[in-house]
C-alpha cells in the first residue's frame, strides 16, 4: 500500500472505529459524525492508499485482507496514544477530559443516573460519554475507559472494583397465574408451568435457570410463551400473568412484590449472584476522571467540596 504512513491520525481513528464496530452507523454514532461523512472519509482513505479496505454489504462491514493488516498495525498505536494522553493528564492530577463508560442498563439506571448532578458539580471539566449496552461489548476494542457488568461476566484480565453487594435471584409470578396454575414447590415442577425466558443481549443465548438447596444444585431450561432480552418486556409479562419469571430483584419487581402484584416462589431454592463491578484494562493507566467517577459511584465523594 502506497503512502500508508502519511495519512492523518483522524483518518486512522475513523477507519479503526468502523472495523472495531463492524458498522458505519455505530462508528458514526461513536465519532459524533454523520454516516455519509464517515463513508466519504473511508472512500478518500482507500483512494489515497490505492487499496480496498472494507467489504460492505447491506447488513455488515468487514475488512478486506489489506484492511485487516492495516487495522492490526494502527489500532494498537492509537490505543497507546490514548494511554499516553491519559497518563499525561494523570500526571497533572487534573480531573478533566472525556470519560467513556460502557454499562448495563440496570447500572445506568440505579447507579449512574442518580449521581450525574453531583458528579458534574464536583468535576465540571469532565465530559461523561455513557453508552448503555447489555451486549457485553469489548471495552478495549470499543475505546472505552471502563465498563460496568455483573461480576461473573467480567473478563479475568481486567481490574475489577465492586460497586454493589451480591444479589439474590427471585422467582416470581402474579397471584392470578398461581391461582390458575398452582405454585411449584421444587424446580422440577417448573416443567409443568409457563415460564418467561431471558435471552442474553449480544450472545443471543437463552439463560438457564439455576437453583440450589442444601448443597444440591439444579440447572434447567424452561419453556413458556415469551422470550425477551429487555426488562421492560419480561416484568410486565409476569405482572400480566403470562408465567413465572426468574431474575435479579430490580426496582420494578421489588415494587410489585411490595404491592402484592407479584409473589415470590421457590425462595429456599434461589441462588445469590455476583453484584455489579466496574472494570478497566490492567494495561491502562487510571486517569483522575475515572478515579473520581468510581468515588462518586461508591459515594466516597459525599461531603467533599467541589474541585
Amino acid at each position: 500500500m502506497r503512502g500508508s504512513e502519511n495519512f492523518c491520525p483522524k483518518l486512522k481513528k475513523r477507519f479503526v472505529a468502523v472495523v472495531d464496530r463492524a458498522s458505519f452507523a455505530r462508528a458514526a454514532d461513536h465519532l459524533g459524525i454523520s454516516r455519509s461523512a464517515l463513508s466519504q472519509v473511508i472512500r478518500q482513505l482507500e483512494s489515497r492508499l490505492g487499496a480496498r479496505l472494507l467489504n460492505r454489504t447491506t447488513r455488515s462491514v468487514a475488512p478486506t485482507e489489506s484492511g485487516r493488516r492495516l487495522h492490526e498495525r494502527i489500532a494498537p498505536m492509537l490505543r497507546e496514544i490514548d494511554d499516553a494522553v491519559a497518563q499525561t493528564i494523570g500526571a497533572t492530577s487534573r480531573t478533566a477530559g472525556t470519560l467513556r463508560i460502557n454499562t448495563l442498563s440496570m447500572a445506568a439506571k440505579k447507579l449512574i443516573a442518580p449521581r450525574l448532578g453531583r458528579f458534574h458539580r464536583s468535576h465540571p471539566e469532565v465530559v461523561l460519554d455513557i453508552v448503555v449496552d447489555d451486549g457485553l461489548s469489548d471495552i478495549v476494542a470499543g475505546g472505552f475507559d471502563a465498563g460496568i457488568r455483573v461480576g461473573e461476566r467480567v473478563q479475568k484480565d481486567m481490574v475489577a472494583i465492586r460497586l454493589t453487594p451480591d444479589v439474590p435471584l427471585l422467582a416470581v409470578a402474579s397471584p392470578a397465574y398461581l391461582a390458575r396454575s398452582g405454585e411449584p414447590k421444587t424446580p422440577a415442577d417448573l416443567h409443568r408451568h409457563a415460564c418467561i425466558n431471558w435471552r442474553f443481549p449480544g450472545s443471543g443465548r437463552i439463560a438457564r435457570w439455576e437453583f440450589q438447596k442444601r448443597g444440591k444444585k439444579i440447572e434447567t431450561l424452561v419453556e413458556g410463551p415469551l422470550i425477551s432480552n429487555h426488562q421492560d418486556i419480561v416484568v410486565p409479562a409476569a405482572l400480566q400473568g403470562l408465567g413465572i419469571f426468574y431474575a435479579y430483584n430490580d426496582d420494578g419487581i421489588a415494587e410489585a412484590l411490595e404491592r402484592g402484584r407479584l409473589k415470590r416462589i421457590l425462595a429456599d431454592w434461589s441462588l445469590t449472584m455476583p453484584g455489579l463491578y466496574l472494570y478497566y484494562s490492567n494495561r491502562r493507566h487510571m486517569q483522575p476522571a475515572l478515579r473520581a467517577f468510581i468515588d462518586c459511584l461508591l459515594d466516597r465523594d459525599e461531603g467533599k467540596p467541589p474541585k
